[in-house]
């Protein structure tokens, strides 16, 4: 079972903000190129994001389905992965000080991908899940930043407001 963990200097509410947005999942999720919520509202129970997976001109189409969710602390999924089954991805936000502890766990839960789970398997997922923590982190900077610093305004077009506005 891959288990892994990540400090984000970000509060757990904003870290929950980021798990609770389904068009934000191929954001933060290694391999998906695109997502949309397709069923359900995410993150409640039943709710599916449908994905996409790039490899080089191939495209394989898979979802996402919440199995399990505490609203704020933790998010279970059963993720599709065509011929090799499914996979069960749990999220585990804690407030650790004023920061959140994330820890993530999967393993193979439906199909064939059982059968070929093994020790170099294992070490692909730690790796997958260490990129994957990282960019949720990056995520949730990125929310945490004022508008203007990243030369937003707030309004459309990026132009200041008027003075006197």
């Amino acid at each position: 079972m891959a288990k892994r963990h990540r400090l984000i200097k970000a509060t757990p509410e904003a870290v929950w903000e980021i798990l609770a947005d389904g068009e934000r999942y191929a954001d933060w999720v290694v391999g998906t190129a695109r997502s949309e919520p397709v069923r359900g509202t995410w993150p409640e129970v039943g709710a599916a994001i449908a994905y996409e997976v790039r490899l080089g001109p191939l495209r394989l189409h898979n979802e996402t389905v919440v199995r399990r969710c505490v609203p704020g602390r933790e998010l279970e999924l059963e993720a599709k992965a065509g011929p090799l089954g499914t996979a069960r991805i749990a999220l585990d936000v804690r407030s650790w000080g004023d920061d959140t502890l994330v820890v993530v766990d999967e393993h193979p839960l439906r199909g064939a991908g059982g059968m070929i789970h093994n020790v170099g398997v294992e070490a692909l997922i730690q790796l997958r899940h260490r990129e994957m923590l990282r960019r949720l982190e990056e995520v949730c900077e990125e929310a945490r930043r004022p508008a203007a610093a990243d030369g937003r305004s707030g309004q459309a077009g990026g132009s200041p407001a008027p003075a006197g506005a």
